[in-house]
């Protein structure tokens, strides 16, 4: 029988060098100019990179920029994402786009000029809130087809910003929409809307006679809207009605038909005086006035607004107010006043007295003096802004009659001494902001009065004294001073209840030096600024000996080396972001692993402004748990080759933000990595440049770099090489064995694969769930204690399929031929790996062999490793390189003491699960 000219024996050699040439490995995870996160894990994760506005209890988003080819754009954002912004050139949207994206609950538009598809948005099934964004100055064009909106039966919000929308007609509104905003369009008059919306008012539409119960109406910074017909709101009975900077007169709005309106705001609009007439008309509760030019308000002007609850007149330059303002408003709740000139003193004769103000807004009023009872004929008030003002005495007298006050603001006045019970008159103060004071000594006792003081505020412009008691329920703590903060502990009290703490100086001292503060219930900490020292060591008290309930550790301080950095005593910490901290002190470096050690329970790993140089495998040996890793601002950084052993232990999350790389060849696995990391989304490499030295200001691509001056995967190229030349060692060796049945099995083997790889074939049915790989020093406890576990029938186990050759192959078969013929017939394969199995010839061939599998046929082989006893990774073989094609579920360390089935068998089961679903796909 003639021998084919290119036989599987010989093509898969071929196959497995065209591997190497890059082919397998240009699948993977990294979406060019898109941010994949999960805002959950860093609630501040825009600071660092690129993100786009969410809606509340929304984590999981991407954000796309320069977006032109729309389909390969989303081909490679993850279907699960709950919200989606794309920013671009697309003229399209074609019909079912987002079809894939079933999750999906926000999106956010802004594609320049743009044509809607009729069926665009089907498959939304989940979709709340859409937004169509365009920030030009110009209007841009906007066609949406009538029924384009018919599929969205959820849709809360629609928004239409810098759009024109003078091209569509008759749009369907659902009947779930409760929000609509139409800003910087082309609308010059509020009849427009029923041409473009055809249900938005009852009964407009001949054909349907559903419309959206509308609570939302936002016109804002249309500046050719001003013109309202008759009946151009019929019917329409709003909560929220926005007119900011346009040029409509509100009285326009009585002829409308609108119903209700609750609240109306006009900022921005130039109005002079008081809209009585709509406040009356509509007995409005609400009604908005900032930044216009009320001057003066007429006791003519207070009748008609006796309905209103909130009014806020922010930014009007007023310089008075009537004498019976308040006695004019009886149901008033909520006023604003501020960043307006009633200073310097406040002399409001009869003028500041309600039985139902709530909040008071009096920030930046050039306020100098707070007359004695300036406040008493405001029995009911619960919040009192007065920040921002050049107060600067205070007494009980000032602030006498609010028993009921729960936040008091006097940040950023010239406050220089409080004087002891002057919080006496506030028995029911629960927040207290002191920032930017002129204070230098705070003491405990100047806080008393208040029992529910919680959340405390100081600061000052210079250096801050802090002696105890503290507050007895103080949740939350925040210090600032541009000198030093010095605390007076003198028998250590401790903060029993402190859940977030935040020191922002450029030191922070006790006093005296041998004592502690502890934190037992402290959860967040942030600290700007301060020295490193806090952290350290070499006393013997430190200011922080424990906090066992840590989870956000914030600290950024470019004052000093990081050599004293240790974060011992935080068991429980979650979130670390570092920033500012020189790792590169020329006495006493301080390694990044000492650092990280001490955290095994970090889940987000935050670095900004380090200067660490050299990244490598030691710094995240310990992060088992991490989920998210950010490396922004860095000069020069490296990434060393031993971090491509990590790789199936790496973050869900990897960016790289600002970075400038060192142009080294011991990178090259990183584009690889980035390509075809199936587990980890990385971003940020592909605009990243690298220097190859300091003086060189050349913007070299990084990936650039490596690609031209760099061998491609010289490791996985030496597993192909070692693999391709033993298998034709093997092969060669076997000829001559007089043993043909082997032979036929094998080209069976390499024959159904190789037709399964061109699509041309059926899938191969599984006689197996397990093919069992193992040593004779171990075969003794696989037999009498893995394999009953595994074969145990439901419900007691799963009742797996083990393929052992010993057992389930015939009298005379050989071993190359059990073995060879049962990963084939098996659905994944276990190694059973110890340092007997290592050694053995036999067990590092059905290694190499069931590696070969994975490499060739991924998403139809799994492979797993379970560990007998602790052997470190970096002991397999070079050329196996598991590393870059296992997950971190494949591997089981079950030392034989300590054996747990249930949970090991769940896990294994999950695995085959989990294969054979891959390989479905």
């Amino acid at each position: 029988m003639k021998t084919p000219l290119f036989s599987p024996v010989i093509l898969a050699p071929l196959f497995l060098l065209d591997l190497m040439s890059g082919g397998l490995l240009s699948k993977g995870w990294t979406a060019p100019d898109c941010t994949v996160a999960d805002g959950s894990l860093l609630p501040n994760l825009s600071y660092y990179i690129p993100s786009c506005p969410m809606a509340p209890k929304l984590h999981v988003f991407a954000s796309c920029s320069n977006v032109k080819n729309l389909t390969q754009t989303l081909r490679s954002v993850p279907r699960y994402i709950e919200a989606l912004c794309l920013q671009g050139t697309v003229p399209v949207l074609p019909a079912d786009v987002f079809g894939h994206f079933p999750s999906l609950r926000l999106l956010r538009l802004q594609l320049g000029t743009l044509e809607v598809a009729s069926e665009a948005f089907q498959g939304l099934d989940q979709l709340q809130h859409l937004f169509f964004e365009h920030h030009a100055s110009c209007c841009q064009s906007l066609y949406l087809p009538p029924d384009s909106l018919e599929s969205l039966r959820v849709l809360s919000s629609l928004s239409f910003q810098g759009y024109c929308l003078k091209y569509s007609q008759n749009i369907q509104l659902p009947i779930s929409l409760s929000h609509l905003t139409l800003r910087h369009s082309c609308l010059t008059e509020l009849q427009e809307l029923q041409g473009l919306f055809s249900n938005l008012v009852p009964g407009s539409s001949p054909t349907k006679s559903w419309s959206p119960v509308l609570e939302v109406l936002d016109l804002s910074s249309n500046l050719q809207l001003n013109q309202a017909s008759a009946g151009a709101l019929h019917g329409l009975q709003l909560r929220y009605l926005r007119l900011d900077g346009t040029p409509l007169n509100a009285s326009g709005l009585l002829g409308s038909g609108l119903i209700r309106l609750d609240f109306l705001s006009l900022v921005g609009t130039g109005i002079e005086k008081l809209p009585g007439d709509v406040t009356s008309y509509f007995e409005l509760p609400a009604l908005e006035l900032g930044r216009n030019q009320i001057r003066n308000i007429e006791d003519g002007d207070l009748p008609s607004c006796c309905s209103l609850e909130l009014l806020s007149l922010q930014g009007n330059g007023l310089r008075s107010l009537p004498i019976k303002f308040l006695n004019s408003l009886p149901q008033l709740q909520r006023l604003n006043l501020s960043m307006n000139k009633l200073g310097p003193s406040l002399v409001l004769p009869e003028g500041l007295v309600s039985t139902n103000l709530r909040v008071l807004d009096l920030s930046h009023n050039e306020l100098c003096v707070l007359p004695s009872g300036a406040f008493s004929g405001l029995p009911q008030l619960q919040e009192l802004w007065l920040n921002g003002n050049n107060i600067s005495n205070l007494s009980s007298e000032s602030l006498e009659g609010l028993r009921w006050l729960k936040t008091l603001d006097l940040s950023w006045n010239q406050i220089k001494v409080l004087k002891p019970g002057w919080l006496s008159s506030l028995p029911s103060l629960v927040s207290l902001s002191l920032l930017g004071t002129s204070l230098e000594h705070i003491s405990g006792k100047q806080l008393q009065g208040p029992q529910k003081l919680s959340h405390l505020q100081l600061g000052s412009l210079e250096m801050l004294d802090i002696f105890p008691p503290w507050p007895p329920a103080l949740l939350s703590l925040e210090i600032q001073a541009s000198g030093c903060i010095q605390l007076n502990i003198p028998s250590g009290q401790p903060f029993l209840f402190l859940e977030n703490l935040t020191l922002q100086s450029s030191n922070v001292v006790l006093f005296p030096d041998n004592v502690s503060i502890h934190f037992p219930s402290l959860r967040h900490l942030t600290l700007q600024g301060i020295s490193p020292y806090i952290f350290s060591n070499r006393g013997s008290h430190r200011f922080f000996p424990q906090l066992p309930l840590l989870e956000h550790l914030h600290f950024w301080s470019d004052n000093g080396e990081a050599d004293d950095l240790h974060l011992s005593g935080m068991p429980r910490l979650r979130v670390l972001e570092l920033g500012d901290l020189n790792f590169l002190s020329e006495l006493r470096p301080t390694k990044l692993e000492m650092v990280l050690k001490v955290v095994p329970q970090l889940q987000v790993l935050a670095l900004s402004h380090l200067n660490f140089g050299n990244f490598s495998e030691s710094s995240l040996r310990d992060l088992g748990h991490l989920r998210l890793l950010l490396l922004n601002s860095e000069w020069a950084l490296g990434l060393d080759s031993s971090l491509e052993e990590l790789i199936p232990q790496m973050p869900p999350y990897v960016y790289f933000s600002d970075i400038n790389f060192t142009c080294q060849c011991e990178s090259s696995w990183v584009g690889p990595w980035a390509a075809r990391a199936p587990n980890t989304f990385v971003h940020g490499l592909e605009k990243s440049i690298c220097k190859a030295n300091a003086s060189d200001f050349s913007q070299t691509p990084l990936l650039s770099f490596l690609s031209r001056h760099c061998p491609r995967h010289p490791d996985f190229q030496g597993f192909v090489i070692s693999f391709t030349l033993l298998l034709l060692l093997t092969v060669l060796a076997l000829l001559g064995c007089p043993k043909w049945s082997w032979l036929h099995h094998l080209q069976t083997l390499l024959h159904a694969w190789w037709w399964k790889l061109g699509g041309r074939g059926p899938r191969s049915q599984f006689c197996y769930d397990v093919f069992i790989s193992y040593c004779e020093q171990d075969q003794a406890w696989v037999l009498k204690e893995l394999v009953p576990v595994l074969e145990k029938p439901p419900p007691a186990g799963k009742g797996l399929r083990l393929c052992l050759p010993e057992r389930d192959f015939g009298v005379g078969q050989g071993r190359m031929d059990a073995m060879a013929l049962g990963m084939e017939m098996s659905r994944a394969t276990l190694c059973v790996l110890s340092r007997h199995a290592l050694g053995s010839l036999w067990c590092n061939l059905e290694l190499r062999l069931a590696t070969y599998h994975l490499v060739a046929r991924p998403g139809t082989a799994r492979l797993l490793l379970l560990f007998l006893e602790p052997i470190d990774r970096r002991k397999l073989c070079g050329y196996h390189r598991l590393t870059r094609w296992l997950q971190k579920e494949d591997y089981f360390d079950l030392p034989r003491g300590k054996v747990e089935w249930d949970a090991f068998c769940e896990q294994l089961w999950r695995r085959l699960r989990k294969a054979e679903q891959e390989r479905d796909d």
